[in-house]
């Protein structure tokens, strides 16, 4: 399905409205069953000034460390991390980490993977600290995942009021990811398992954004289109929106404000109030929170059009640049930077700049809409 005039709200379908020309090679072998995201590993210049922001600053828990890692949790969960923070010569993403429903699905990982042509490596004794036997894979896009089952468990926080602070990060919502094909990328995460729950299109059917599920909230993951393989963000879930509000409080009085890039607002997508940090090496963290339910197996697919102003933020903030455009390295399973393929397809900040005055707000009544969208406070009036 594709947006068209007479189309100007969010359109629900039954089901996924990407189809791509271009696809991943459908392996004839069963995927895993992934459960959820469950970790990122970040590549990180000054260690210590990395545990300083997301310790004390974002309050996540560190349940180990030594001189080269910290592996944080957030106060909800029960396995060993939801964050790996490893010292490196250059800033990047190591990992994106799944957990799968049973140690079985390990075999499942592998001949998924290996019928694909992928690189694929499994060590028993697991890649980091707390994570047992386990598989990691250079995607077909570029990207390193792994797949677990074991893990250590720890104490789930969730009960410890007295450790919590006003803008306690409760779990690991989802990641985010930068691809060039967004209809390819789709297509191949359909292949494992995922399913789309919301996207962004144009009449022209061009796809700029999808964002896809395992467990029942909006997204484990989203396909966003640029420059790729990159990693846009990685984001953690508070329980309120007042916890976000509690951040921005309190990166304004330690003299942080700058590590604010975007927010705080109320997405269109996803319906999620959110925050946007830049953390010491220009990783982007997302603060999440008050999405909906997505468990049942009808559950429609929603579909923004790209000049819908509100697709990005409900209330019409502009988007800036930065979010478009930047974007983390990813690594390959030996920990080399993986070659960064531009996007050929139109871009969305070339197209609008999120709700800038170049976007419409009600595109059904183009003559109320006009006056309000010239006004001077809207960015494209300035600009």
């Amino acid at each position: 399905m594709t947006i068209t005039p007479d189309s100007p709200e969010p359109v629900p379908t039954q089901a996924s409205p990407i189809g791509s020309t271009n696809p991943v090679p459908t392996p004839k072998a069963a995927p895993p069953d992934v459960l959820r995201c469950a970790y990122m590993e970040l590549a990180v210049v000054d260690l210590e000034c990395s545990r300083k922001f997301y310790v004390d600053v974002l309050g996540l828990v560190v349940t180990a460390e030594d001189e080269n890692a910290v592996y944080l949790r957030s106060f909800d969960e029960f396995i060993h991390h939801n964050l790996v923070l490893r010292k490196a010569p250059v800033a990047g993403v190591a990992v994106f980490s799944y957990r799968v429903r049973s140690p079985n699905e390990l075999d499942k990982a592998v001949e998924f993977y290996t019928e694909l042509g992928c690189r694929v490596v499994r060590r028993a004794e697991g890649f980091t600290k707390g994570i047992g036997d386990s598989v990691r894979v250079e995607d077909p896009l570029g990207f390193p995942y792994e797949f677990f089952y074991a893990t250590e468990h720890v104490e789930r926080l969730a009960w410890h009021y007295h450790l919590h602070s006003p803008g306690a990060l409760v779990r690991l919502d989802h990641f985010n990811q930068v691809t060039p094909d967004v209809p390819r990328a789709v297509a191949y995460m359909e292949d494992l398992g995922f399913r789309v729950t919301e996207d962004i299109q144009d009449e022209a059917g061009t796809t700029y954004a999808a964002w896809m599920r395992r467990k029942s909230t909006v997204h484990d993951t989203a396909m966003t289109g640029g420059d790729g393989p990159r990693m846009h963000h990685v984001a953690f879930a508070t329980h309120e929106k007042h916890n976000i509000i509690a951040i921005c409080d309190k990166l304004g009085a330690l003299r942080m404000s700058d590590h604010i890039e975007r927010g705080p607002g109320r997405h269109g997508v996803s319906n999620a109030f959110y925050l946007y940090l830049r953390d010491p090496d220009g990783h982007r963290v997302e603060i999440y929170t008050q999405d909906y339910y997505t468990g049942d197996p009808d559950n429609p697919v929603v579909t923004w059009d790209v000049h819908d102003n509100q697709r990005r933020d409900w209330w019409g903030t502009p988007v800036v640049p930065s979010w478009y455009t930047d974007a983390s390295i990813v690594f390959d399973l030996d920990g080399n930077p993986q070659p960064v393929v531009a996007r050929t397809d139109d871009s969305e900040m070339e197209v609008t700049i999120g709700a800038d005055g170049f976007s419409y707000t009600r595109k059904q009544d183009p003559a109320a809409v006009q006056p309000l969208a010239q006004r001077e406070f809207k960015l494209g009036a300035q600009l």
